[in-house]
């Protein structure tokens, strides 16, 4: 079924809201944010207070198409133009030091600010209708329109499961890319990447000529960014990400459970598991794209399945894979403490 993208006269309704302080979810080509003023702390303190976010976690300011960088940040460094060029619109966040003019609030209390330009033509309407009520420089601050933690959002049923009526939804389809933005840290002079996404390690280093850091747990000084904390992402029901050798003995010791136990694995790895009686099986995708396009839907839906685990066969450890990997790995983090 083809989505009826909002028409002029709603977008315009939805950059009044914010205007006023008011929050309102929209999408992104990766997953649906919950929008407020970026250069308004009380819109800003809304957003926080409807995610239940801690209020030092800061989030990510979208600009419009065209909207100018240079009004957010301190400095506009070589190396982020050239990433503004090869990638904008698109899904990737910059960090970069924080204009003094722009609210400590959006930054979680930091000297860093994140900004992106998404490529959604919804979010791009609504984004110049807001920019042009603040004179061309509107930036609409979006995390993910979920409460903190929990499996973001990849269409408005989503948002609206999260917050029934009290936030205004525009509809914009489901995402395509379906998981969030890759983060690339560039306020300490080298680039750094802070969270894996759709743009690559490679792409970047294509475009800047040197390979970012990677996350590996050891930058003591990087700041704060959106989704980077152990535990994130995770559904309701217990999830566990293992080697399929570690599953099958989980899957034997579940048989006479009440409930069904939920495997997501390849269909070559899971045998005869896959049609067991007491096994919900869902069969991964074989490559990294779908797998980040269906990964939120499918958490969401088996949340909804009544199973009393959800068990995910580990992915190959491989730099194609890295921002599936970190996605589940965070969202088994929520639960390991339970174990």
């Amino acid at each position: 079924m083809s989505i009826i993208f909002p028409g002029a006269a709603q977008i315009d309704e939805a950059a009044a809201l914010l205007a006023a302080g008011e929050l309102v979810a929209f999408p992104t080509e990766t997953v649906y944010g919950l929008g407020g003023d970026a250069a308004n702390p009380e819109a800003i303190a809304r957003i926080y207070a409807a995610k239940g976010r801690p209020a030092n976690h800061p989030v990510i300011v979208h600009l419009a198409p065209g909207g100018d960088p240079g009004y957010w940040v301190r400095t506009l460094p070589a190396d982020a133009q050239k990433l503004i060029d090869a990638f904008w619109p698109g899904p990737l966040t910059l960090i970069l030091e924080r204009a003094p003019h722009v609210p400590a609030a959006v930054s979680g209390g930091q000297n860093s600010v994140g900004i992106r330009c998404p490529s959604h033509p919804v979010a791009q309407a609504l984004l110049s209708a807001f920019s042009a009520l603040r004179g061309g420089h509107g930036g609409v601050a979006g995390p993910s329109a979920n409460r903190f933690g929990h499996v973001s959002p990849t269409t408005a049923q989503h948002v609206r499961d999260e917050f029934g009526g009290t936030v205004h939804v525009l509809d914009g389809g489901a995402a395509d890319v379906g998981i969030e933005s890759t983060i690339l840290d560039l306020s300490r002079g080298f680039p750094a990447l802070l969270r894996p996404g759709h743009v690559s390690p490679q792409a970047i280093a294509d475009v800047l000529g040197v390979a970012p850091r990677l996350p590996d747990g050891s930058d003591a000084t990087a700041p704060r960014a959106s989704g980077t904390l152990k535990a994130h992402y995770a559904p309701r029901t217990p999830l566990a990400l293992l080697p399929f050798a570690a599953i099958g003995p989980l899957l034997v010791a579940h048989a006479a459970g009440e409930k069904k136990i939920a495997l997501v694995a390849r269909a070559s790895s899971a045998g005869a598991w896959a049609s067991a009686p007491d096994v919900h099986f869902i069969a991964a995708p074989e490559d990294p794209q779908t797998y980040a396009r269906d990964l939120y839907g499918l958490l969401r839906a088996l949340d909804r399945a009544n199973v009393e685990r959800i068990l995910i066969e580990k992915l190959p450890d491989s730099i194609e894979w890295i921002a599936v990997n970190d996605r589940l790995g965070r969202a088994a983090a929520a639960f390991e403490a339970q174990e």
